[in-house]
């Protein structure tokens, strides 16, 4: 029996044709860690980061949907490594945290009512005999665009959001981890997210129809 961190599901789609061509196209290197470093950039850079396009349907959170938009944010984006990872045969999962972002914009504020963003999402990848926390979340252009420092990934070491900006402003704050998934528990973040953030999820269309990034220019002082 395969393991679960190996198998596909409706959310981790890692047997979707697309998925496995991305894998196949990008996930090079002779060994799993370097296969897996490639990924890890590959979706890191290769699409946008976007957190005012949340969309948690199935269809909106599944990992082969990141390549149909060519943007995603923390979750899709992590499930989309994790399935290239799959489809390669090296064990990948999801890893959840709460954290407080310090980058937002007045609009998410005001929808959200709180800077505390729970349910981040991130990779667990398995190689040479350990789980690695791999973040590709925030696009290398929107970091160099907004000072953040681009979080890299070697496949040894844990690849997690930095405290502070390159100014030395608070840039994220891991206030409680959730755990290990081998499949995105989405029951649970919708619940949540329907919970904790009634005015963004009633407001979500509008979201959707907004500029992030304009908006993280317009107000964020470390931009250019």
């Amino acid at each position: 029996m395969r393991p679960s961190t190996l198998t596909a599901t409706a959310l981790i789609d890692s047997d979707h044709p697309a998925v496995t061509a991305f894998a196949a196209d990008h996930g090079v290197g002779n060994d799993d860690t370097s296969r897996a470093v490639a990924l890890y950039y590959a979706v890191r850079d290769g699409f946008r980061y976007d957190p005012y396009q949340v969309d948690l349907s199935v269809a909106g959170m599944r990992a082969s949907g990141v390549l149909a938009r060519g943007h995603g944010w923390c979750v899709t984006k992590a499930a989309l490594l994790a399935a290239s990872c799959r489809a390669l045969d090296i064990p990948a999962r999801l890893g959840f945290a709460d954290v407080r972002n310090h980058l937002s914009t007045e609009r998410m504020r005001q929808t959200m009512q709180t800077d505390l963003f729970h349910w981040h999402g991130y990779t667990e990848i398995w190689l040479d005999g350990a789980w690695r926390k791999a973040t590709p979340a925030f696009n290398l252009s929107l970091c160099d665009r907004f000072g953040l420092l681009p979080l890299e990934f070697n496949g040894r070491d844990d690849s997690i959001y930095h405290p502070f900006d390159r100014a030395g402003n608070r840039h994220m704050e891991y206030v409680h981890q959730r755990g290990s998934f081998d499949d995105m528990p989405l029951d649970r973040i919708v619940a949540d997210f329907q919970r904790l953030y009634p005015a963004w999820m009633s407001q979500a269309e509008t979201m959707q129809r907004a500029d992030f990034l304009a908006e993280v220019a317009r107000e964020n002082p470390t931009t250019p």
